[in-house]
C-alpha cells in the first residue's frame, strides 16, 4: 500500500530496476491497514521520487493486486521481504496471484539497513511527531 513510500520501498525498486526494464508501482487500497495518506497522496509522493526516470511508473488500483498486474501486461509481481514472517505472508500472496492471474512473484530481500523499515512503523513515529526524514526518500 505505500503508505508512506519508504527507503526500503526505494531500495526494492532500485534492485529491481537491475532486473527488469519498466517498474509498475501499484498502489492499492489495503482495507485491513489504517491508513496516513490518501491514495492520491501516495501516488504524487512516489511520482515526485521518481519523476526523472521514465522506467518507473505509478498507478492507482482497485481490487486484486493479480488482475491489475494482468491487466498492465506485467511479467512479474515483485515483492519484498524484510523477514521470515514476511516471507510466509508473501509466499500465500505469491500463490494466490498466481491462481488469478498467471504472474510468478519475485520476491527481492531488503537490504540489511532497512529490514527494521516498515510503513507502519513510520507512521507510528510519524503520529508521535519524530522526524522521520531518515525513513523515507
Amino acid at each position: 500500500s505505500f503508505d508512506p513510500f519508504t527507503r526500503g520501498h526505494a531500495a526494492i525498486v532500485e534492485e529491481s530496476l537491475k532486473l527488469f526494464d519498466k517498474i509498475i508501482i501499484g498502489i492499492g487500497n489495503n482495507s485491513q491497514k489504517r491508513g496516513l495518506l490518501t491514495v492520491e497522496n501516495r501516488k504524487r509522493l512516489i511520482d515526485d521520487v521518481y519523476r526523472d526516470n521514465e522506467r518507473v511508473e505509478v498507478h492507482v488500483y482497485h481490487g486484486l493486486t493479480g488482475e491489475f498486474a494482468e491487466q498492465m501486461g506485467a511479467v512479474a509481481i515483485i515483492r519484498g521481504v524484510r523477514n521470515t514472517t514476511d516471507f510466509e505472508y508473501e509466499r500465500n500472496l505469491a500463490d494466490v496471484n498466481r491462481k488469478i492471474s498467471g504472474i510468478e512473484t519475485v520476491i527481492l530481500f531488503t537490504l540489511p539497513e532497512h529490514s527494521y523499515v516498515s510503513s507502519s512503523m513510520v507512521r507510528e513515529l510519524q503520529h508521535n511527531n519524530y522526524d522521520v526524514a531518515d525513513f523515507i526518500p
